[in-house]
C-alpha cells in the first residue's frame, strides 16, 4: 500500500495581493504537491510568491516514494485509466458508418468525435481545480465514475441524440481521468523518474489513441459497435479496484481549506461556460460551412462573429476571475506555460488528425475493411509509443525540453508532408515508412508540454498547469479534426464536378467511406475515389501547416534545461 510521504515544510508563503481571500496552500504553508519533490531536491517556495527563497535542501530519504508493488499497482491503475479514455477518443472513427446505418441522419456524425474532444478539453482546467480543493482520491473515482455512465449511455443509445449526450458525460470524466491521472504522477513519482512515467503514459495513450479505429472496426465488423463503448465498463473496474485498495493520497496530498462557496467559485462556471460555448459555435460552424450553409450565408458567418465574441468575453473574463480562472492568467502569460500550451493545441491537433483520416485513406482508397485499416495504422501505433517513451528519458537524462519540442514537431512535419504523396498506388514500403515518420515526431512530441508544466511552476500550482496544459492538447482534437473534415467535406464537394460529373455529391456523403465500391458503378468509382484522395490529401496538408506552426513556435520557448528534481517558482520566468 502506498504509504504518505513525510517532508518537511517549505519557506513561508508570501501573500497573493489581488485574491487575499483566496487559499493556496494547506495549512502551516505545507505545499500540496510537496510529495513530488524529491529527497535530494532544492525545495522550492509558494507558486505566488515569486520573490520568496528556496528552502534548505532535505536531507535525502529514498523512503519519500513508493516502490515496488504498490508503485507498480497504481502505475497499472493509471495507465488502465489512460487507455480506456484515449481509446473512447478515435475509436468512433471506424464505428461512425455502422452507427450511422442504424440511426440514419448522417448530419449527426461529425458530432460523434468531437462533442467528446469538446467537454473533454473544456473541463480540463475545472478538474484541474477539483483536485486542488478536494480530496484527491474521490475526485479520481467520481471522475471515473462519470465516464463510465457517460459509456452506458452511449452503449444502450436508442438514437442519435442519446449517443451525443452520453459522449459529452464521458468526455467529461476522460477530462478528470486525465488530469488526475497525471496528477498522481507526480505524487508517486520521484522527480528524476517522473518525465519517463509521464512518457509511458504518453505512449498508452497514443497507443489508445491509434488502436480505437483498429478496435472499432473489429467490434463494428463481428459484434456490434455498441461494443466500443460496452468495453469501458468491465476494464473500468480495474483502476477502481486498485485505487480504492492500494492508493493512500500522501498527507501532503490533502485539499488546501476554503469555504464550500469559494470552492465552487473556484470551478470558474462563468468561464467554462463560456468556454463551451465558443467551442460549440466554432463546431457548428465549420460543420455546417460548404456542407448544409454556403461559408458566405448569415448563419456561418454569424457563427464565427460569435466565436470571435466569445473569445473576448471568455478572455476578459479569465483576467477578471484571476486564480479563480480555468485558465490561470499569472500561470499562462509565463513564456514556457502559454507557449507550450499554444505548442500543444496545434501540435496534438496534427496527431489527433493524422490519426482520423489515414484509416479513411486506406477505406476509401485502398479498399481496407475497417478491421485492416487499423492494421494498417499499426506502423504509426508503435512509432507513437517508442517516440513517447524515448522522449521521455531523453528528458530525464538530459532535461532538454525545448530541443525535443523541435525535433518532434521537425520530424512530424516531414512524416506528415510524406503523408501527402499519397496516392491509389503507393507502395507498401512508402506507406509504413511514411507512418513511422510521422508517428515517432508527432508521438514523441504530444506529452512534453505536460513535463514542462510541471516543472515549471510551484507545487501548489501543479494541478492547474496540468490542467491548462491538458485542455489545450484535448482541445486541439476538437479544433482540428473538425477543420480536417471540413476541409475534406469541401474539397470533395469541389472535385467531384471535374471527376465525377453525373455523380450526386450528397450521396457521396451519405456513404461510409469503406462502402464506396459497394454503392457506385465501376464507371463511377474512378472518378469518385480520385475526389476522395484530395480531400484526404488535404486534410495531410493541414497536419503539415499546422505541425509546422508548431515547429517555429517551439524557436520561442525558453533554451534550458529542465530541472526535474525540484519544483520551479512560479515567478520564474
Amino acid at each position: 500500500m502506498i504509504e504518505p510521504t513525510s517532508e518537511g515544510q517549505d519557506a513561508p508563503v508570501k501573500a497573493q495581493p489581488r485574491r487575499p481571500q483566496t487559499a493556496d496552500t494547506l495549512p502551516g504553508d505545507i505545499q500540496l504537491s510537496q510529495l513530488s519533490l524529491a529527497s535530494t531536491a532544492a525545495v522550492s517556495s509558494h507558486a505566488d510568491g515569486p520573490d520568496s527563497a528556496p528552502a534548505p535542501e532535505p536531507a535525502a530519504n529514498d523512503g519519500d516514494y513508493p516502490t515496488g508493488f504498490g508503485l507498480w499497482l497504481v502505475i497499472a491503475a493509471l495507465v488502465s485509466s489512460i487507455f480506456l479514455i484515449s481509446l473512447d477518443m478515435t475509436i468512433v472513427a471506424t464505428a461512425i458508418p455502422s452507427i450511422t446505418d442504424e440511426f440514419g441522419g448522417v448530419q449527426d456524425q461529425s458530432w460523434y468525435g468531437s462533442v467528446f474532444y469538446m467537454t473533454a478539453g473544456g473541463f480540463q482546467s475545472t478538474w484541474g481545480k477539483t483536485y486542488k480543493y478536494f480530496p484527491l482520491k474521490m475526485s479520481y473515482l467520481t471522475a471515473i465514475f462519470i465516464f463510465e455512465v457517460g459509456s452506458l449511455i452511449c452503449g444502450v443509445a436508442p438514437n442519435s441524440v442519446a449517443l451525443i449526450v452520453g459522449r459529452a458525460i464521458a468526455g467529461v470524466g476522460a477530462a478528470g481521468v486525465g488530469c488526475g491521472s497525471y496528477s498522481i504522477i507526480t505524487f508517486i513519482a520521484e522527480p528524476k523518474k517522473r518525465a519517463s512515467y509521464t512518457g509511458l503514459l504518453g505512449a498508452i495513450f497514443g497507443v489508445g489513441s491509434v488502436l480505437g479505429p483498429l478496435l472499432g472496426g473489429v467490434f463494428s465488423s463481428t459484434i456490434s459497435w455498441r461494443w466500443c463503448f460496452y468495453i469501458n465498463l468491465p476494464v473500468g473496474v480495474i483502476p477502481v479496484v486498485i485505487i480504492v485498495f492500494f492508493f493512500r493520497p500522501p498527507e501532503n496530498a490533502k485539499p488546501q481549506e476554503a469555504r464550500l462557496t469559494e470552492r465552487l467559485l473556484q470551478m470558474d462556471p462563468l468561464g467554462t461556460s463560456l468556454m463551451m460555448g465558443l467551442i460549440i459555435a466554432y463546431l457548428t460552424a465549420v460543420n455546417y460551412g460548404g456542407q448544409i450553409y454556403p461559408w458566405s450565408s448569415s448563419v456561418v458567418i454569424g457563427l464565427l462573429v460569435g466565436v470571435g465574441v466569445i473569445a473576448i468575453a471568455f478572455g476578459l473574463c479569465e483576467w477578471w476571475q484571476d486564480d479563480r480562472a480555468i485558465i490561470v492568467p499569472r500561470l499562462f502569460k509565463r513564456r514556457e506555460i502559454g507557449l507550450s500550451a499554444l505548442y500543444s493545441i496545434i501540435q496534438a491537433g496534427g496527431f489527433f488528425s493524422m490519426i482520423y483520416y489515414l484509416p479513411i485513406y486506406f477505406q476509401a482508397i485502398r479498399g481496407s475493411s475497417p478491421i485492416i485499416s487499423g492494421v494498417q495504422n499499426l506502423p504509426f501505433i508503435l512509432a507513437a509509443m517508442a517516440g513517447a517513451l524515448g522522449a521521455g528519458v531523453f528528458i530525464s537524462a538530459t532535461g532538454l525540453s525545448t530541443l525535443v519540442m523541435i525535433l518532434g514537431a521537425g520530424v512530424g512535419v516531414l512524416g506528415c508532408g510524406l503523408c501527402y504523396t499519397f496516392d491509389i498506388h503507393t507502395s507498401i514500403g512508402k506507406w509504413i515508412g511514411y507512418e513511422i515518420i510521422a508517428g515517432f515526431g508527432l508521438g514523441g512530441a504530444l506529452q512534453i508540454p505536460v513535463i514542462v508544466g510541471q516543472v515549471s511552476v510551484g507545487s501548489a500550482d501543479l494541478s492547474s498547469a496540468t490542467a491548462i496544459m491538458l485542455c489545450f492538447q484535448t482541445l486541439g482534437g476538437a479544433f482540428w479534426v473538425a477543420a480536417s473534415q471540413a476541409v475534406l467535406v469541401n474539397t470533395l464537394l469541389l472535385a467531384l464536378p471535374d471527376t465525377a460529373p453525373g455523380v450526386d455529391p450528397s450521396l457521396v456523403l451519405a456513404t461510409g467511406a469503406g462502402q464506396l465500391r459497394s454503392v457506385f458503378t465501376e464507371e463511377e468509382l474512378p472518378g469518385i475515389l480520385a475526389a476522395y484522395l484530395e480531400g484526404i490529401r488535404a486534410t495531410f496538408i493541414l497536419s503539415t501547416t499546422v505541425v509546422g506552426g508548431a515547429f517555429l513556435l517551439a524557436f520561442f520557448l525558453p533554451w534550458k534545461k529542465l530541472d526535474l528534481n525540484a519544483v520551479k517558482n512560479a515567478g520564474a520566468a
